[in-house]
């Protein structure tokens, strides 16, 4: 079509939008407990439209006349009515479809039909809310799945399949959001961007996703927020702090906007640790979505977030008791000085939504992210280790009576990091057809100046002790004649500027074979991305990541679902990515590079008249210019060389379903083995390297008291590589850690819900009202994080003394809709 015929057919479009005599009705639509559905057929004549995931239409008819639309749904039951609607009139109609009881025996394809053949995980955001733990939120649950593991309660960062922290992309809305850079320490990380109570969809892929998503290794979050369609104020009140949130829409319906506030204090967690300390900390943040709808075809959204976080630290002392019963030890340490922290965040990205048609959106999204982040710490820690008084009677029982090693450590820390990162975006979707072709193209510019000042310096009878790897030291046995050194030693400025050129081009078909549904997918990302800055020699790379997925949904008696995906996934380095281990930039740095091939089943079967599920998948990644890195708590050190080549592979299993009659309850297996050659040494298990995982959770009531339900999160993990010195060699040491253990429960008493509302009375208010009690660790169980290594002056002897996690603590709970 030459440019002249273009212009004419424009036109001409435009002239029967402009002179048409149409109204439109628009909506959400619900079921019975208040939730959007999707894929609702409305029809009016020969026009009509489906309902997006959120359950949101638009629909046009013709003005001045009665128009009557169907709203059907396999599943429900369905609602017919009459408009008559003046030229350009605009209404709005929420109905609440109802279960069919006709069709509860019918087999029904749900809305979440086409994210299983995608092999996206959809979760619940009322299961979300309600479960508890001591980090409760979308990553909270994410942990109770399979493939996904953190031995962390205190940090909201997540492993998947073998992967690290940095290798897990998180949108919201269709933008990517980041992380704090310089967090060494669970307890520091405060608030996770996502907010629970904005949350509507949540949809996660561990793996062999699709090309419209990003350049990380291992994993999708992809969440949506609200689009509110009434007035409604939500609260979560706790001893760990507090949210609200504000939903409202405007009469004219154009105008939408939800508001969250948190606030958090982990003073009830770290106060329970074995350190006593000197705590206080407070993690705040403010939350927005904004939309408004220009037209039926434009609208324009804003998300926003502020959040502001302040960490102060000054330990006292510190007792543990190790060893064994006939040969008891502990580790007595005394502190002086302080950590104070300081973390500041702005967020703002504007979407505009064009929907040309019922078959063509376009989107346009621009986002902004700033934060400048301090980390300043001296602390002076004095130990003393030694054997323990078990005498039973003993005035001094537990205490030590003779010291095997003493010694002091000074720790020094001047950190600072300002990034700003700016991007813009296009994205577009156009389905004829069976046919749904996505693209993007997207810009990113990171700016990002970084100071690093880090020593630390280790004294122990007398001496103090060199780096490990300086020459010629012979400390104990003979003095050390050259000046005094940190035993760790990182002193760096940083000015480092990263551009990036990032597109993707993807097709996707549903078709029918035989006696098969069929369902592909193939696409292609493209990564440019160059270095420079001060002192740095500018870099240039381009990475092509070619992937596809292939989905088979067999006519046979039983619903089975076959899947298989495959690509080639590049990450990029990001900033943390490229600074080595001493601090310095290394631009050069290759993005990191994965094959990846996933096989999976679904398996859909009823049990005691109730739907269940069971998945399985099959996994296998290779890895080539793989960066190592070392990781302490959940700071993760890269060597920034591509210097090993690695692999991961394992099983996936989880049954989930109504256990108990209308909750949805899961158990979950896994098997991961990861391991990785660098330098050709040969293999060695990965950090990540977490063999066995088991967990479950399960929501119940008590038969005779229906209104109090019980939710329980329990998580086993195999003990992870990471119980040896962080200077050392992972080839001479591959020291585990010890089991990861926990159980969270929660009992809630509800008073008022959806099927329990008050017409008068002090409950007439609340349209949700329940009171609880959290005990975390239900079955105090110490967990450790990492090892603190001491030395025996006697028997030369280094001892492996446990950083221990929180061990039992009890919560009080309230939540509120108004």
């Amino acid at each position: 079509m030459n440019t002249r015929n273009l212009l004419a057919t424009i036109i001409f479009l435009l002239s029967i939008i402009g002179y048409a005599q149409t109204a439109t009705v628009r909506g959400v639509i619900l079921d019975n407990n208040n939730k959007p559905i999707a894929s609702v057929n409305i029809k009016a004549g020969k026009e009509g439209t489906q309902t997006n995931d959120n359950g949101f239409y638009i629909l046009k008819i013709p003005a001045n006349q009665d128009i009557i639309i169907e709203f059907t749904h396999l599943s429900f039951k369905k609602i017919v009515s009459t408009f008559n609607l003046k030229n350009g009139e605009e209404y709005e109609f929420n109905p609440v479809l109802h279960t069919s009881i006709e069709q509860i025996t019918t087999v029904v394809i749900s809305g979440n039909r086409r994210k299983n053949i995608e092999g996206i995980t959809v979760l619940e955001p009322e299961t979300i809310r309600k479960i508890p733990g001591a980090n409760a939120g979308v990553e909270n649950l994410l942990l109770s799945l399979p493939g996904v593991s953190n031995n962390n309660e205190l940090s909201t960062q997540y492993s998947v399949r073998g992967g690290n922290f940095d290798e897990n992309l998180v949108y919201v809305n269709d933008i990517e959001v980041y992380r704090p850079f310089l967090i060494r320490s669970g307890q520091q990380e405060g608030l996770s961007f996502i907010n629970t109570d904005l949350v509507q969809n949540v949809d996660f892929s561990s793996g062999g996703f699709q090309a419209k998503y990003g350049d990380k290794l291992s994993s999708v979050l992809d969440i949506t927020y609200k689009t509110p369609y009434k007035f409604e104020i939500n609260t979560d009140l706790s001893l760990l702090g507090g949210s609200l949130s504000i939903e409202n829409i405007s009469k004219d319906s154009k105008f939408t906007s939800i508001v969250g506030l948190r606030y958090r204090d982990n003073g009830l967690l770290v106060n329970a640790k074995e350190t006593e300390t000197n705590y206080d900390a407070a993690f705040s943040d403010v939350q927005t979505f904004l939309t408004y709808k220009f037209t039926d075809r434009f609208h324009l959204s804003f998300l926003g977030n502020a959040s502001l976080n302040k960490y102060g630290y000054a330990p006292q002392a510190r007792q543990t008791n190790f060893g064994t019963l006939s040969d008891p030890i502990a580790l007595i340490v005394f502190y002086d000085g302080q950590e104070k922290d300081r973390y500041q965040t702005l967020f703002g990205a504007l979407k505009a939504s064009f929907f040309v048609n019922d078959n063509l959106n376009l989107k346009l999204i621009s986002s902004t992210y700033h934060t400048t982040e301090e980390e300043y710490f001296d602390i002076l820690s004095q130990y003393s280790l030694g054997e323990v008084n078990t005498s039973i009677g003993d005035d001094n029982l537990g205490e030590v009576e003779f010291s095997e090693g003493i010694g002091s450590q000074l720790n020094h820390g001047r950190n600072d990091i300002d990034a700003l990162i700016t991007s813009i975006e296009h994205k577009g979707d156009l389905n004829i057809n069976d046919n749904r072709i996505e693209w993007s193209v997207k810009y990113n510019h990171e700016d990002i100046r970084d100071r690093l000042v880090e020593w630390e310096v280790i004294d122990s009878a007398g001496f103090s002790i060199r780096p490990p790897f300086i020459p010629r030291n012979e400390q104990p046995y003979a003095p050390y004649t050259g000046p005094l050194e940190p035993f760790q030693n990182v002193r760096t400025v940083n000015n480092t500027k990263i551009d990036r050129f990032q597109g993707y081009l993807q097709w996707s078909k549903r078709s029918s074979i035989r006696n098969s549904d069929i369902w592909y997918n193939v696409g292609l990302r493209v990564h440019n991305w160059s270095v420079n800055g001060m002192h740095i020699e500018k870099s240039n790379q381009t990475v092509f990541s070619p992937r596809a997925q292939l989905a088979v949904k067999p006519y046979w008696e039983k619903d089975m679902l076959f899947r298989i995906a495959t690509g080639v996934y590049y990450q990029p380095p990001f900033y943390r990515e490229l600074r080595d281990s001493i601090g310095t930039i290394q631009p050069h740095v290759k993005a990191q590079k994965s094959f990846h091939i996933v096989l999976g089943n679904e398996y859909s079967f009823k049990m005691w008249d109730r739907p269940f599920k069971l998945t399985t998948d099959v996994y296998y990644k290779k890895l080539t210019d793989v960066n190592p890195y070392t990781l302490e708590n959940v700071r993760i050190r890269y060597r920034a060389k591509n210097n090993a080549e690695a692999y991961a592979y394992g099983l996936d299993i989880r049954l989930n379903g109504e256990f108990v009659p209308g909750t949805e309850s899961w158990f979950s297996f896994g098997y991961l083995k990861t391991e990785e050659n660098i330098d050709d040494r040969g293999y060695i298990s990965r950090p990540t390297d977490q063999r066995l995982k088991f967990a479950a959770l399960f929501q119940d009531y008590v038969p005779n008291i229906p209104s109090m339900k019980m939710y329980l999160n329990l998580v086993y993990n195999t003990g992870l590589p990471g119980g040896s010195p962080s200077y050392a060699d992972p080839y001479v040491y591959q020291t585990r850690l010890p089991d990861y253990k926990r159980a969270d429960v929660g009992f809630q008493f509800v008073l008022v819900d959806d099927k329990k509302q008050f017409k008068n009375g002090w409950k007439k208010p609340f349209k949700a009202l329940s009171f609880g009690v959290e005990i975390f660790n239900i079955f105090d169980v110490q967990n450790s994080i990492t090892n603190t290594w001491v030395r025996d002056v006697y028997s030369k002897r280094q001892f492996a003394v446990p950083n221990y996690l929180t061990p039992r603590i009890f919560n009080i709970r309230t939540t509120m809709k108004f």
